[in-house]
């Protein structure tokens, strides 16, 4: 196994940040909120940053209103004050946030681009959602937009629209297509990658300040290995 780097505040890879936001890179392997594992979440990486940078006192605050599978990386957004956290919430569950995403595959989709739409039907025991052709009980409708964007040596780099936001939507729905993403033995590739990570990565978020109301693009290299590098 490959030694993971976890955030820390001294090597946080912020993205973007105001008086109301705040942007992260992910790295593989943080977890954006704490959970049974006890390990220090991303948020609680950014509080300490955030104490330290503007010196302040007491407990700071900071609200999450979406998340990143832990193996996982690219752009998480956090709320810095409850003001603007409920406004966020809205706007992602309201889906005005446009989300991109890369993802590395060993198999070719079978179309250069196409537009896939499945019910995804979620298994808590196994945290894994299975992806249906028709609707089943308790399924949900998933939607993405996937294009090849280029061809490496022996994998494809995929760029990913997520029209909604289903658990595990893109590493279920990849899969369904025979086109796991690297890396991702819970759906179908051969072989782990050393670090734990997965090759799925939130490349591109576009949104609507919800104080100042201008536009904002935020856009996230992708982590510093040779697969990744050779694709960009």
């Amino acid at each position: 196994m490959g030694v993971k780097v976890i955030s820390n505040a001294d090597n946080l890879q912020v993205l973007y940040e105001d008086n109301h936001i705040i942007a992260i890179n992910k790295r593989p392997g943080d977890i954006v909120q704490g959970d049974k594992t006890g390990d220090i979440p991303l948020s609680e990486v950014v509080k300490k940053y955030i104490k330290v940078k503007y010196n302040k006192p007491g407990n700071v605050y900071l609200g999450v209103p979406h998340r990143l599978d832990r193996p996982t990386s690219g752009i998480v957004i956090f709320a810095k004050t409850s003001k603007v956290l409920p406004r966020l919430n809205k706007l992602f569950a309201e889906k005005e946030a446009k989300k991109t995403y890369w993802a590395i595959v060993k198999n070719a989709p079978p179309k250069k681009n196409d537009i896939l739409t499945h019910w995804l039907k979620r298994n808590t025991k196994q945290n894994k959602s299975y992806a249906h052709k028709k609707e089943v009980t308790d399924s949900k409708k998933a939607i993405l937009e996937y294009r090849i964007l280029k061809k490496l040596d022996n994998f494809y780099l995929l760029e990913v629209d997520l029209k909604t936001g289903r658990h595990h939507q893109i590493r279920s729905q990849l899969t369904a297509i025979n086109s796991p993403i690297k890396g991702d033995l819970k759906y179908g590739f051969n072989r782990s990658n050393n670090d734990g990570s997965i090759h799925l990565h939130a490349r591109k978020l576009s949104f609507t300040h919800p104080v100042k109301k201008e536009p904002i693009n935020i856009v996230a290299p992708p982590p510093n290995d040779p697969v990744w590098n050779a694709s960009c």
